[in-house]
């Protein structure tokens, strides 16, 4: 029995799923890991920073959500080359971030592991900012388009702000009250819930304009 071709629609609809999933996923992280550790008696209070979970009983949770979500950035493919090319970054430095632990005794594997992550949260920033906020040759910037491209450069610009302030925190260095804040980990999980949150909106799930939710629903009926 032949099976039928997914329509241009169907495809479109699947892809804008797997945009949902990623932003879920990086929406859900930072928290995961603190309940998954505390559920496992690995600690009640959030670790110095998100890597920090490679020591902990997480390890393999950070791990593989990295990778879910380096691959499919690794496999995006936007309106034009700039966006695949700045896919392909992306999904390699999330990957690297993942194979190189910032625990790791060898300081070279530690350095890899600080550039990947920055490098990582710079392309999100520059997705959110720059290539969210265009639209397709010829089509009319909608009130909605309007709404998601202020979340999409609200949402960048949280991602460069948290950057530089992690950069501040590493220069100047942390005392003990400090530490106890946890900066890092609250500044990369502002990072994370950023990048999740502008892709979840990325994938029309807020702010969808009427004229694709009539299209889509004209297209479902038989």
């Amino acid at each position: 029995m032949k099976t039928p071709e997914r329509s241009e629609t169907q495809l479109i609809i699947s892809y804008l799923r797997l945009r949902r999933w990623v932003g879920l996923l990086g929406v859900l992280l930072p928290g995961v890991l603190f309940a998954g550790n505390a559920l496992r008696g690995a600690g009640s209070v959030p670790q110095s920073s998100i890597s920090a979970y490679y020591a902990t009983p997480m390890r393999d949770v950070l791990v593989g959500v990295l990778f879910v979500i380096g691959w499919f950035l690794f496999s995006y493919r936007g309106y034009d080359r700039r966006d695949n090319w700045a896919g392909n970054v992306a999904g390699i430095l999330a990957m690297a971030v993942a194979l190189f632990p910032s625990n790791s005794a060898k300081s070279w594997v530690s350095v890899i592991h600080a550039m990947s992550a920055a490098g990582f949260f710079l392309v999100l920033a520059y997705f959110s900012i720059f290539r969210f906020t265009k639209s397709a040759p010829g089509q009319p910037i909608t009130p909605q388009k309007k709404i998601r491209n202020r979340v999409y450069r609200i949402c960048g610009s949280l991602i460069l702000i948290s950057l530089l302030l992690i950069a501040v925190v590493w220069w100047k260095g942390e005392n003990e009250e400090v530490s106890r804040l946890h900066p890092r980990f609250w500044l990369e999980s502002t990072a994370l819930w950023a990048f999740g949150f502008s892709w979840f909106v990325k994938g029309e799930t807020l702010w969808k304009d009427a004229l694709d939710r009539g299209r889509l629903r004209a297209e479902k009926r038989p």
